[in-house]
This record gives structure tokens, sequence and C-alpha cells, in this order.
């Protein structure tokens, strides 16, 4: 996907790269950490997984959750661990298509990308606090934007329902 680069300098890559390779043994706990922090700050987004509606399993519980908060926890830090070298969001073409269609299926919103960069850039901080600094939580929000730019071109792309 030849979506653009803002200006991801070296010292930022670094940072992010030193982060996600402490973070990655954790990856589960973290991305599902990720997805309730989610879910507190903002209770109605769980009604956009179609997994959670209707269920009476407590969201730390639900089965299908921690591998799907995993999946995209794990695909957001490696797009933001290669973004400077390729430089552009490395998300297969397919994948980012697919993610445009079910990001515009569900509705999704500009508040639930925000919502969704606190509790990541939270969840960071939380996993990371020995590294943490401005610095850091800046590169991880370049890299985050850089992909939601790339998951909203796409999401304008779909034909309207």
């Amino acid at each position: 996907m030849a979506t653009e680069a803002v200006d991801f300098t070296a010292e930022q890559e670094a940072l992010v790269v030193k982060s996600w390779n402490v973070m990655k043994k954790n990856a589960g706990e973290l991305g599902l950490k990720f997805f309730l922090r989610i879910f507190d700050i903002a209770p109605s987004a769980s009604k956009l997984f179609s997994f959670l509606r209707g269920s009476d399993v407590p969201l730390e519980k639900n089965p299908k959750l921690k591998p799907h908060a995993m999946s995209v926890f794990v695909m957001t830090c490696e797009s933001a661990a290669q973004l400077r070298k390729s430089g552009r969001v490395t998300v297969r073409d397919t994948t980012l298509k697919k993610l445009g269609a079910v990001h515009a299926k569900y509705g999704v919103v500009d508040e639930h990308f925000e919502v969704t960069r606190f509790a990541l850039l939270e969840t960071i901080k939380e996993a990371v606090p020995e590294m943490w600094c401005p610095e850091m939580k800046d590169a991880w929000r370049v890299a985050f934007d850089q992909l939601v730019a790339a998951i909203k071109k796409e999401m304008t792309a779909q034909p309207a329902p």
C-alpha cells in the first residue's frame, strides 16, 4: 500500500523497535489489556464486535477476544516497527482492504480511532515503564496515526451500503 509516511526519524524508529522487542513476548496479554482498556473507556465499542454482541461471558474470558486482540496488537506494533524502513505502512494490501471494509461496515468513526490510540499508548506505557518518555509516546503516536490513515483511505474506497 503506497501510503505516504510522515517524517518518522531514526530515533523514533529505534524507540518503537526497542519497546516492541520487549513487548513481543507478552503480546497476548498486552493485546487483551489494550482491548479491555478500549472497552473501559468506551463500553459501547464492544458492540462493534460480532463475537461480543449478546455474549454473557465477561470480556476478559471471551474465548475470541484474546486471539483477536493479540492479532490487532501485533499487526499494529509490527507496522510501527517497519514504518521507517519501508517508508510506508507495511500491512499487506489485502489485509488493509479487509480492514477498511470491516471498519466501514461497522461504522467506525474518528472518535473510535482516538480512543484506540489513547488505549494503545497507555498499554505501551504500562508495559515498558522504564523506557517510556515523551519521545517514545510521540513515536508510537506517529506510527499509529499512519496506520489509521491507511485504514481510513481504504474505508473511503468502500462502496456506500
